[in-house]
């Protein structure tokens, strides 16, 4: 595997992208470690190649956004966005995320050791996100497909407005978002549950969570609703 060191307090993040976005069978197989990221916007955005990328401290906004193929790590924090519309590949957050983590993933997978802000999940298109902590207020807003898998707790409104995803929190959810419900864990669930621990590397018990999917009452316009759901 090759190796190269971008130290961003002496070159720029686009100068790191740029590199990033060369063909596919330049970078396959290189590790590439981001020194310095100093909470810098925009690190390692748009990646459509097989590469590693460590990034050693915290990013700002939109790390990893628009991800495919790449296996990124973010050895720190990162603030809003992180993943967001992320295709494929895999983006491990060690620390903390702000708002709107994996926000329109359409496939891949985000970990999140700690906690993550309001709305993760918003608008999941069918990527998968496993937070080891606690969630926001309205995460899981409006996801159409994937899966969440809290750890901890989550906020106000979860899975407000979902139509395909599911959500599993093993803590407690403080309000169901409209139109959410819990539903019974099945065999099939466990099953994705334990996948999902495996690879986020955390070892809970896939029976100990809750299952949240949408009753489906917001699929069709009602006119007879006089807007009251």
């Amino acid at each position: 595997m090759e190796n190269l060191t971008f130290d961003l307090s002496r070159q720029s993040v686009r100068a790191l992208n740029q590199h990033l976005h060369s063909a596919p069978d330049v970078l396959a197989g290189q590790h590439i470690t981001v020194t310095h990221p100093d909470g810098a916007h925009n690190i390692a955005v748009g990646i459509n190649a097989p590469v590693r990328v460590t990034i050693q401290g915290h990013a700002g906004y939109y790390a990893a956004g628009m991800n495919k193929f790449a296996d990124v790590t973010i050895e720190g924090s990162a603030s809003t966005g992180v993943a967001e519309n992320m295709m494929s590949g895999k983006v491990h957050v060690k620390g903390f995320a702000s708002n709107s983590a994996g926000a329109s993933a359409h496939g891949g997978l985000l970990v999140i050791d700690g906690d993550a802000g309001l709305r993760c999940g918003i608008s999941l298109k069918g990527g998968d996100i496993v937070v080891g902590g606690s969630v926001g207020s309205f995460s899981g807003f409006m996801a159409q497909a994937g899966r969440m898998v809290i750890c901890g707790n989550a906020g106000d409104a979860l899975g407000d407005s979902l139509y395909e995803a599911v959500i599993y929190v093993r803590g407690t959810i403080k309000s169901l978002g409209a139109d959410a419900q819990l539903e019974p864990l099945t065999e099939a669930d466990t099953t994705a549950l334990a996948d999902l621990l495996a690879q986020a590397g955390l070892a809970h018990d896939p029976k100990d969570f809750k299952r949240v999917a949408s009753a489906r009452s917001l699929y069709h316009w009602n006119a007879d609703a006089d807007q009251d759901y």
